[in-house]
């Protein structure tokens, strides 16, 4: 989900303070005073999810509703216990990753593994939300993890698919560079093996903690790795900002899960007019055009989210 790991060190100060005054398990956002009439949007501690939640305050003001924005509020056990509990009302999230969430306990209810289809993500999730949480229409913009290459590698051993790896690890090592998390993950190496059937043996993994940043792109363009795992909405800057040629192999039978940017909300809390106006965001947004607003943020713009957000809504004629 974009340089997500390195971007949450570079936004700590937009959340810690909460975080650190209540528990980084418990809600930020609970000793907020609310207003009843006031739709709350919040948002995760990285800038991506920042820029989304910006979206939707923006949009939702726009449209004459009363909205204000809770940006930086943790990571997911966080804010999504803040959106059970009425301290927020509305929070971006990526399908996938929320079906998963939900899903825990519930195995006779989710069946997410290897080939499960992106409408089959949705329905899944609209089977695991608890009561009085809801889903809106998911966005064709997908913040998922990707296998890339860098283009030279890629003609010379001829790969344009995960299908292709197999065959160059007859007489290849691949060197995979991901977060550390990434070795044991099910799209990870085993994944490969299980699904693609590329040796577990012939994978050589290292470990990079910076979220398919600009250290993973180094190690992807100086040959330290063959192979990096990074973001679909991730710019690809190398270590002196300047953005990076690389391939993303396809995924055929879709190892990694779907992860279509959704707003999640308490139901009862958002009217039809604000669920239109949210419905109008996400069938305009595409991952393209993240990576865009990604890259104004963390390239060498440096732009703010709600700048970033307002922009983009302007030119989409969304906002005046």
């Amino acid at each position: 989900m974009s340089t997500k790991i390195a971007a949450v060190v570079a936004t700590t100060a937009l959340g810690s303070t909460a975080l650190v005054a209540c528990g980084a398990n418990e809600d930020p956002t609970a000793t907020n005073d609310r207003n009843d009439s006031t739709v709350a949007v919040g948002s995760a501690n990285f800038p991506e999810s920042e820029i989304i939640g910006q979206l939707y305050t923006q949009v939702l003001q726009n449209a004459g509703v009363n909205a204000n924005f809770q940006g930086g509020i943790g990571a997911r056990d966080v804010y999504l216990a803040a959106l059970q509990k009425g301290s927020i009302d509305l929070v971006p999230e990526y399908s996938g990753n929320a079906a998963q969430y939900y899903a825990k306990g519930k195995p006779e209810e989710a069946d997410l593994g290897p080939g499960t289809e992106p409408k089959e993500v949705l329905s899944t999730l609209d089977k695991v939300l608890p009561e009085g949480i809801s889903a809106g229409e998911a966005a064709p913009a997908e913040s998922r993890d990707s296998y890339r290459v860098m283009p030279d590698f890629a003609a010379q051993h001829h790969l344009t698919s995960l299908s292709d790896l197999a065959a160059f690890a007859e007489n290849n090592t691949i060197k995979l560079a991901g977060n550390p998390e990434l070795e044991t993950r099910p799209y990870g190496p085993e994944g490969l093996e299980k699904v693609y059937d590329v040796p577990k043996s012939k994978i050589e993994f290292q470990p990079i903690s910076d979220g398919g940043g600009p250290l993973t792109v180094n190690a992807l363009k100086d040959g330290t790795v063959n192979m990096a795992d990074i973001y679909t909405t991730s710019p690809v800057l190398d270590r002196s900002g300047n953005e990076v040629s690389v391939v993303e192999l396809k995924d055929p039978k879709r190892l990694i899960l779907a992860q279509q940017v959704i707003p999640l909300m308490r139901t009862d809390s958002l009217n039809d007019k604000a669920k239109d106006a949210l419905k109008k965001v996400q069938e305009k947004l595409t991952t393209d055009d993240l990576k865009q607003m990604n890259l104004r943020n963390s390239g060498k713009e440096k732009a703010e989210p709600k700048q970033i957000a307002h922009d983009w809504l302007k030119d989409k004629g969304l906002v005046s």
